[in-house]
């Protein structure tokens, strides 16, 4: 090949000479018979040597034109692999690469396919014109035949007249299409065929030679490598969005979480802490909070925290509500519950421990005034209390059974005994009653003494059954005392008397604003402890309105009518013999 530096002078001298020859020649032509008139002749073979010399340069000035034709495409050649290597970006990449086999080919129109990386099947990407324009892939009509050889063989296609081309006789497109030269190549990636690049012109036959096909094979092998690179500097560039969307989004939701969080690898080292858990440790600065070891800015929590992380580190075990109470900073001594688990690569080896703070201060606070409540109020009472609006003064009107229970004989009976041991028995006899009462799920109002009064069918629990379980509550009552009383000293033997009603009253909080009583207040309560105070030891009696409630499930004696007190009326009495 001519250098660069001397291909356009030579090609210019070996034209000059080529005129001079041709002149000389003609000017011979035109001397020679003036010359053989006056006895002249010239050497043999003068002409014939000169159209020799005259063809001969004509041939070299030809060949000094195509190798300037061949410089100047690989320079564009060389001009363009640097460009196109020189982005990532897929686009520009491509457009790109098609202007320039364009330029280098003299095609009319350029067409790209990409192998698609899931599927393997080959996608339009990108079609050009020789004006450099975008061709909608819907109008670019092209020869599939020789795309799906090229895609599948590898190999270069070039066609220099395709409507003669006897390989493809049977492609109908090449026909309806009018296609004439035609040049297609692979785009090859480590041996495998990631795309091809089609070319072709309708009008011009004899447009592409081998040496253009050898020309864009060697632009395609380069343009692939950069192709591939694009693509995966596209893939790149989404993951790492990706990536940074998740990041933000993972920060969003550690930061709102009301749970603390802290990461660490697997040297202890804190990875991540979110804003929570400074509050919860009482920590400032958290972004450089980062990198520090995990013992460096968690409490001392001891030789048994030590021992779990270690279970987690080594073996890998996750450890759920684990509970310390130590000091912390300002805030001093703190409850604290750790969920600790393992964090995994995608081989399941354990890279560090994820830690779930959360304050149970407050929470264990609470709990532990309300386990003295509990010894004062109803367990139903405390448990109700879902905020300070239920512990304002007021009621429920709605209809409820009372039952009252109360020790026969008692203020004769603790005579006799010293106070240490009354209070002892007494609460055998009100734990037995309680223990009852709770069965069936009933509210213990209160306890007066020796006597003990239970509430059903209370807002706080309601129950359309109310009256059955009173009865149960009572009839349950007497059965344990009995069987009580099969163990115990005869002078500790101790009998009640119930009284059950059902009738309407108002149920709720009495009293102050300082103090408060659960309670149910109206006639109907009355009634029932008015049945109580007639009742004979282990007698259980029942008013009408609660026998019409549990007719159904029990056994009775009736009884005379009696005047209770504070009554005019005369009241419809019933003792119970059995319930089912």
């Amino acid at each position: 090949m001519v250098a660069e530096s001397d291909a356009r002078p030579l090609r210019e001298e070996l034209e000059y000479i080529c005129r001079l020859s041709a002149d000389l020649r003609d000017m011979l032509r035109q001397q020679r018979e003036a010359l053989k008139d006056g006895g002249f002749h010239l050497p043999p073979g003068t002409t014939t040597t000169l159209d020799t010399v005259v063809r001969r340069a004509e041939l070299a000035a030809s060949r000094a034109a195509a190798l300037e034709h061949e410089r100047d495409q690989y320079r564009a050649l060389a001009h363009v692999a640097a460009l196109i290597n020189s982005s990532l970006d897929l686009t520009q990449v491509l457009n790109e690469v098609m202007d320039t086999i364009i330029e280098l080919t003299g095609a009319e129109r350029g067409y790209l396919m990409l192998r698609n990386e899931e599927t393997g099947e080959m996608e339009f990407r990108i079609a050009r014109n020789v004006d450099r324009e975008t061709i909608d892939s819907a109008a670019f009509e092209v020869s599939r035949s020789i795309l799906n050889r090229v895609a599948e063989t590898g190999e270069a296609v070039v066609t220099t007249n395709a409507q003669e081309d006897a390989r493809f006789q049977d492609a109908v497109s090449i026909v309806s299409y009018s296609l004439r030269s035609i040049l297609c190549v692979p785009l090859i990636v480590k041996g495998e065929v990631t795309g091809v690049i089609y070319t072709d012109n309708k009008i011009h036959a004899g447009l592409f030679t081998e040496e253009t096909r050898d020309l864009l094979v060697a632009f395609a092998n380069q343009a692939a490598v950069a192709i591939e690179n694009a693509r995966l500097f596209a893939r790149v560039t989404a993951t790492l969005e990706a990536i940074s969307a998740m990041k933000n989004l993972q920060d969003n939701i550690f930061a709102s979480i009301a749970s603390g969080v802290i990461t660490t690898d697997d040297l202890e080292h804190v990875t991540l802490i979110n804003r929570r858990a400074q509050q919860i440790l009482d920590l400032e600065d958290r972004e450089q909070l980062v990198g520090l070891g995990l013992r460096d800015i968690l409490p001392m929590l001891g030789p048994r925290f030590d021992t779990m992380l270690a279970q987690i580190l080594l073996a890998g075990q996750r450890l759920t509500g684990i509970e310390f109470e130590t000091e912390v900073g300002r805030r001093g001594r703190v409850n604290l519950s750790m969920n600790l688990s393992p964090l995994r690569d995608a081989y399941e080896h354990t890279q560090g421990v994820a830690i779930v703070l959360d304050d149970l201060t407050d929470i264990k606070r609470r709990e532990a005034q309300i386990a003295g409540v509990r010894r004062y109020l109803p367990t139903e009472v405390v448990d109700g209390i879902r905020s300070a609006e239920e512990l304002k003064l007021g009621g429920t009107r709605q209809v409820i059974s009372i039952l009252f229970a109360d020790i026969r004989g008692f203020s004769t009976f603790s005579e006799q005994l010293v106070p240490e041991k009354l209070v002892e028995i007494l609460n055998i006899y009100m734990t037995i009653a309680s223990d009852a009462i709770h069965m069936q799920q009933g509210v213990i109002d209160k306890f007066m003494g020796d006597a003990v009064m239970a509430l059903y069918n209370t807002p706080l629990r309601p129950q359309q059954d109310h009256a059955l379980r009173a009865v149960r509550t009572a009839a349950a009552m007497m059965a344990d005392i009995r069987a009580y009383h099969q163990t115990a000293a005869a002078s500790e033997r101790l009998q009640f008397g119930i009284g059950v009603h059902t009738g309407e009253a108002v149920v709720g909080n009495i009293g102050s604003p300082e103090r408060l009583d659960y309670t149910a207040m109206g006639d109907s309560v009355n009634l029932a402890k008015r049945l109580q105070e007639v009742a004979k030891p282990m007698q259980i009696l029942l008013s009408d309105a609660t026998y019409q409630a549990v007719k159904d499930y029990v056994v009775v004696s009736e009884l005379e009518p009696i005047q209770v007190k504070g009554r005019t009326q005369y009241t419809k009495v019933y003792e119970l013999v059995r319930v089912s």
